[in-house]
Parts: C-alpha cells; structure tokens; sequence
C-alpha cells in the first residue's frame, strides 16, 4: 500500500526512491533501517532530541507489553473497526504513537478483520518512532510532530490520538470529510494509587467537555480497570509516565 505521509517542507506527494523518501522537488528524506522516515526538519526542532528520551520509551515499552492496558487496546481497536466498518480501504493515524503499542495493536486487529487499511504512527521522539518501528513492519512510521504534520489534507479517516496534546487545526487539516478522531485522555482516577504515593493530597482528573473547533463530540467511552504492579513494573510505571 502506498505510504501515507508528504513532503514536511513542501506537502508535495513522497515516493521512494532507494533508501529513502522523495518529492517531486527533490527534498529527501533517509529511510532508516528500520523503515521509518525522520520527517521533522531541524527547524522544527528545539533540541536536539525531542520528546520522551531512551530510558522513558524502553520503561514504556517494558510494562505496556505486560498487558497492563490490554483493555483499553482492545475497546480503542473496537472503536476504529466500528468507525472505519464503512470505508472500503481507511487510513488510520496515529498522532503521537509513542513506542507503538496501540498502533501495532489496532492494526493487527484490523488485519485480522480482513479489512484492507494503511495504518500509520508518528512521534517527536525518534527513540520512539525507532521502537515502534521494531514492532510491525506494515505500519508506516515516521518521526514527526502534531503542530506540523506530514500528511496531506483530508486524508485520513480515522485519527487516534491517545494521552498526547490536541491540535485541533492540525487534526481537523488531515481528516477527511466525515472522518473521526479518537481522542483518550485519563480518565478521573487514572492511575489513582500512584498519586496516594506521590502526593499528600492526591486529586482525581478533571473531567469536561471542551469544544475543539472544527470537531463536535459524538460520545465519551469510558474503559475502567483495576491492575496491580509489583517489583520492577513499578519502577517502570514511574519512569514512563508524566506523574
């Protein structure tokens, strides 16, 4: 399936050309070895490395794949099967897709439904699109940020974006008409028991509706659960999260 991302310094169309990604105006962009694409040009950067850094996405990495969010995976790839059941071959983006975990997810499971679509992921972080990488090799990956993203407009038909900042301009540019974002945020108690740990007062999320111009809320899905952490888990809980 073609890749899904343009040109971040023309938004002209990219074509692969060897190892790496080409517009018609000549801008290249190196395909790593791992297939990704670093499209955040060095402007855009305000350090050297943004985003979450080696330690915090392999923490990630480690107690996500223990299954601690398996249900929140599953009702998010429900969601994006329900919301694309009437599009012959979606597109699906991940806006700040982290290590992975819920992009490969959903794809899988959209493969398993025998549905035909292109799934995509990017993040600021390359230490993160670079593990996310390793994770499924059909996904198009690419390191990118939300405030300028790589995709051309009114092209994508389901976005997710899961515990990352909202840009609603951005998101509402790539969606295409009729197209759905999914947006997770915490829910009130989210991960409630560390905060009793931390704070001296902990203090549930807020929890509201916000009008997002250009979007309108069609429904609030709430995936609730109880998990229990021991040993090393708990080191990594902290590490990878912003408490």
């Amino acid at each position: 399936m073609e890749q899904p991302f343009c040109c971040p310094v023309c938004g002209a169309a990219l074509t692969r050309q060897g190892g790496a990604l080409q517009c018609p105006a000549r801008h290249s962009f190196d395909l790593a070895a791992r297939g990704y694409a670093h499209l955040l040009p060095s402007g855009r950067m305000h350090t050297k490395a943004p985003g979450d850094n080696r330690e915090m996405v392999a923490a990630r990495r480690a107690f996500l794949d223990g299954g601690f969010y398996e249900p929140f995976l599953q009702k998010l790839s429900q969601l994006v099967l329900e919301q694309t059941a009437g599009v012959p071959q979606p597109r699906v983006l991940d806006a700040g897709c982290g290590e992975g975990y819920y992009t490969a997810g959903v794809a899988r499971a959209l493969r398993q439904a025998g549905r035909d679509a292109c799934v995509a992921g990017y993040d600021i972080s390359k230490f993160a699109v670079r593990a996310a990488a390793g994770r499924d090799k059909q996904v198009f990956w690419a390191v990118a940020g939300s405030f300028a993203i790589p995709v051309a407009d009114g092209t994508v038909h389901c976005l997710m974006n899961v515990f990352s900042p909202m840009v609603e301009t951005e998101f509402a540019r790539v969606l295409a008409p009729g197209g759905v974002l999914l947006y997770a945020v915490p829910g009130p108690r989210h991960l409630y028991g560390l905060k009793e740990v931390l704070y001296d007062s902990p203090y549930e999320n807020p929890v509201s509706d916000v009008a997002y111009k250009g979007f309108s809320l069609e429904r609030r899905v709430p995936v609730r659960g109880c998990i229990t952490v021991r040993g090393e888990q708990i080191g990594q809980l902290f590490q990878m999260t912003p408490y």
